[in-house]
């Protein structure tokens, strides 16, 4: 909704109006930020839907001060690229980021094998 990719928390119709048209009042959650965004428009007319893939890597390293991580790929390579869940560019870390960070952290100081998607 709006160029964010989001999840769909509510739809509501209306019947036609006088213009012929019946509406869809959509409320939807930006799946990265979790703001809420409303959008109305015809029921006619098609919306923009995420492709989202999820996948599973192996926790290799994780640095509490810099945010910073490792993972295992499934080929063994690294990637190297990603921050923890509190450790972004835009908005405030959610109590689920911040729950998620703790339990990777505590995971990977007693080393346990942690898996991240």
């Amino acid at each position: 909704i709006k160029g964010h990719p989001c999840k769909v928390a509510e739809i509501s119709t209306s019947k036609t109006g006088k213009h012929g048209h019946a509406k869809a009042h959509i409320v939807a959650l930006d799946i990265f930020t979790s703001k809420k965004y409303e959008d109305l428009c015809p029921t006619s007319h098609n919306v923009e839907v995420p492709f989202v893939k999820r996948t599973e890597y192996q926790l290799l390293n994780a640095d509490k001060d810099t945010g910073e991580v490792s993972l295992l790929l499934e080929d063994g390579g690294t990637k190297d690229d990603l921050n923890m869940p509190c450790f972004i560019n835009q908005g405030e870390p959610t109590e689920d980021d911040q729950k998620v960070q703790k339990e990777m952290l505590e995971a990977f100081a007693a080393g346990k094998t942690t898996i991240v998607a």
